[in-house]
């Protein structure tokens, strides 16, 4: 699924919960190189140092780098790191809580939307520009969304971000094609992490879901299933797959209205 030996750039790791760590442990797992980056010290001493969640032996593995992704010349002085690379992930996203993710859609914190707007969906072309010259031979950047389609209570801007994310997705892997630089993302179902955590109405999506997935879909335990399909769009086998967003969502994304008794599991 992943390339033995070579280097893959885990971005937005912030404690055991992460998409992010289960990704990159999975990628580890199958034989390749991780290196997570998180957005400061502070953050790694505040989420990462406390968590009682990882064992010594696990944090001893861990490779961390610290990048800013609003500051290109963090995320230029990170790529300048490395020789080569062989694909980036990128599992960051932010909207501010109080101000974008509440039950009302309509906000005045523009200056929080617009930050929100540069570390959700900008940052992806920022992180791409840098790493397109350590993918000598080409390479993959996967990032993670939600379903965009939809209007959800209490996502609000967030869900803006990311359809603006996955434009960002298609933009890039047209310009980065002749780059042999594949640009793809993930969107999964509602998962049980710090980050959905500030979302005031996550229990919503959880309910949603519940109600309209074909397949049944576990907050925790489906972690793995959307690693597994970021492996897969970071290895070789998803060579000739650029632009697209792969749904991981337990088939929610297709369903019209709630399952009916008789397809329920």
């Amino acid at each position: 699924m992943i390339e033995a030996g070579k280097t893959y750039l885990v971005m937005g790791l912030l404690n055991p919960e992460s998409i992010a760590y289960s990704i990159g442990e999975s990628i580890r797992r199958a034989g390749g190189r991780v290196i997570y980056t998180m957005m400061s010290e502070r953050m790694k001493r505040i989420f990462l140092d406390r968590s009682k969640d990882l064992t010594e032996e696990q944090r001893q593995v861990l490779d961390i780098r610290y990048c800013d992704v609003t500051k290109e010349e963090e995320v230029a002085a990170l790529f300048a790191e490395f020789d080569e690379i062989a694909g980036v992930v990128h599992s960051i996203a932010y909207c501010n809580p109080k101000t974008c993710l509440t039950d009302e859609f309509h906000t005045d914190a523009y200056d929080d939307l617009k930050n929100g707007f540069h570390i959700s969906a900008i940052s992806l072309a920022t992180v791409t520009r840098h790493a397109q010259p350590k993918m000598k031979e080409g390479g993959a950047v996967v990032a993670l969304t939600f379903d965009s389609s939809h209007a959800y209570p209490f996502y609000n801007w967030m869900g803006v971000n990311k359809a603006a994310l996955e434009a960002v997705v298609r933009g890039l892997a047209r310009r980065h094609g002749s780059d042999l630089v594949r640009v793809n993302a993930v969107s999964s179902g509602p998962l049980d992490t710090t980050a959905a955590g500030a979302i005031g109405g996550f229990g919503e999506l959880t309910s949603t879901w519940q109600h309209r997935s074909p397949l049944p879909w576990d907050n925790d335990a489906d972690k793995q299933s959307v690693a597994d399909a970021v492996m897969f769009l970071v290895g070789p086998y998803s060579r000739k797959i650029t632009g697209q967003t792969l749904h991981v969502d337990g088939g929610v994304s297709i369903t019209g209205g709630d399952l009916l008794p008789h397809e329920r599991v």
